[in-house]
């Protein structure tokens, strides 16, 4: 759902703003290959969850058995919806700010204040929510690689926009990295 709308919002934005607000940096740098490793993961969970109701494809990802009750499974639909909803909530904050990458053309402002001023990432958390959630309602091999490789390229990815922000905006960013902190 959160691959589905980021999507929709990206074609929205660029219909009415007439650029893109999706920045995969230059062809084999890290930012390039943290959202070509995202993308592959995003595009294989919506490829095996429409598998998955035409067939039953639970022995090929992993499934762990011990994990597979309605409570856990219910714990992590809730988390996931959560996350949906806060992603969206998060996106609308930002609204015109927001940007998927490192924008090139050094749009938007430095956000500090409600959800920004308590984390520096709330957008990555709200997506690192999300695949847990989606481990939870599918404990497996599959969806544990995909919770464990989506944090190494989020933690990642992070680190990359602090790179440029700090260059960006200077004294003014490192002060409020002093205030808030990456994550919690």
């Amino acid at each position: 759902m959160i691959g589905l709308q980021f999507s929709a919002r990206t074609l929205g934005l660029y219909a009415r703003l007439g650029f893109s607000h999706i920045h995969y940096g230059r062809r084999g740098r890290a930012t390039w290959w943290h959202r070509h490793t995202f993308n592959m993961f995003r595009a294989a969970i919506l490829l095996v969850c429409v598998v998955r109701i035409f067939a039953d494809i639970d022995a090929w990802l992993g499934v762990f058995p011990w994990l597979y009750y309605w409570p856990i499974l219910l714990a992590g639909m809730v988390l996931m919806m959560a996350a949906f909803a806060s992603v969206n909530y998060l996106q609308a904050y930002m609204h015109d700010d927001w940007r998927s990458g490192i924008d090139p053309e050094n749009r938007g402002r430095l956000l500090t204040a409600g959800p920004f001023a308590r984390s520096r990432n709330p957008l990555f958390l709200a997506v690192m929510a999300g695949q847990l959630g989606f481990f939870l309602a599918l404990p497996s091999v599959f969806s544990l690689m995909c919770l464990v490789v989506g944090g190494v390229v989020i933690g990642r990815q992070a680190r990359e926009e602090e790179k440029a922000l700090t260059l960006r905006f200077g004294e003014d960013y490192m002060a409020y990295c002093r205030r808030v902190p990456r994550w919690f």
